[in-house]
């Protein structure tokens, strides 16, 4: 009866139309999105579900049908041995029993590793999300001003990696999927991102330059008194 009831609130059981979709709306709900968003990873999601739904549906009909073929066989068995001994009601009743039991215990089974295979599709969408909000435009940032200031090689040391990490309160497994799905993207279209890369060498220039300009006032000699105390 739980498993059921679980396999009826993650949409897989139930009515077909609507089903998939609401336990879908559930789902994003609970990872602060919106089930009309029309993102890639919500479509995704309803798509796998819908996989996982067929395959339940289709796995439960062929037990049925198996019970049923498989009650009907024995029965008639039965029927033919009633012509050489006598065969009591309460002895048909009984094997029709362990039949169904038997094909109980496979539903079973088959409705557990249902359940286990939504919550493993639900942990990973609602991980995905957690994972994407981690992604703040300030992480952006810092992530493009390394990438575009080292152009020439942009392959991070494992210790730029970590740094970045820190910086971006990410893993370095995300700075390193990152880097690698925007080497990818530059070099697919590197007149697209040719005015980005423009942006940030201006940023890094003027940065430089602000930079140098506070250096040298700091060390200039020239003070508003040093004048008078020269004339002395």
């Amino acid at each position: 009866m739980r498993l059921d009831n679980m396999l009826l609130a993650e949409g897989v059981s139930g009515p077909e139309k609507g089903a998939a979709s609401a336990a879908a709306a559930a789902v994003a709900a609970a990872a602060g999105g919106s089930p009309n968003d029309g993102s890639i990873e919500h479509s995704d999601y309803r798509a796998k579900l819908a996989q996982i739904r067929q395959i339940y549906h289709s796995e439960l009909e062929k037990y049925e049908q198996a019970c049923s073929e498989f009650t009907n066989h024995v029965m008639n068995l039965l029927r033919e041995q009633s012509r050489t001994r006598p065969i009591s009601p309460k002895e048909i009743e009984r094997m029709v029993g362990i039949i169904h039991r038997k094909f109980s215990s496979i539903q079973m089974q088959l409705k557990q590793s249902t359940c286990e295979a939504v919550m493993i599709l639900r942990s990973r969408f609602l991980d995905a999300r957690r994972k994407r909000r981690n992604f703040n435009k300030q992480a952006t940032e810092v992530l493009n001003e390394y990438f575009y200031s080292h152009l020439a090689n942009p392959y991070p040391s494992e210790e730029a990696k970590e740094e970045l990490a820190k910086k971006c309160a990410i893993t370095v497994s995300q700075v390193s999927n990152w880097f690698g799905n925007k080497r990818i993207r530059y070099k697919k279209n590197i007149g697209k991102f040719q005015e980005e890369a423009n942006l940030y060498a201006m940023k890094t220039a003027v940065d430089a330059a602000s930079v140098s300009s506070q250096a040298s006032q700091a060390n200039s000699p020239g003070t508003p008194n040093s004048g008078t105390h020269s004339h002395m």
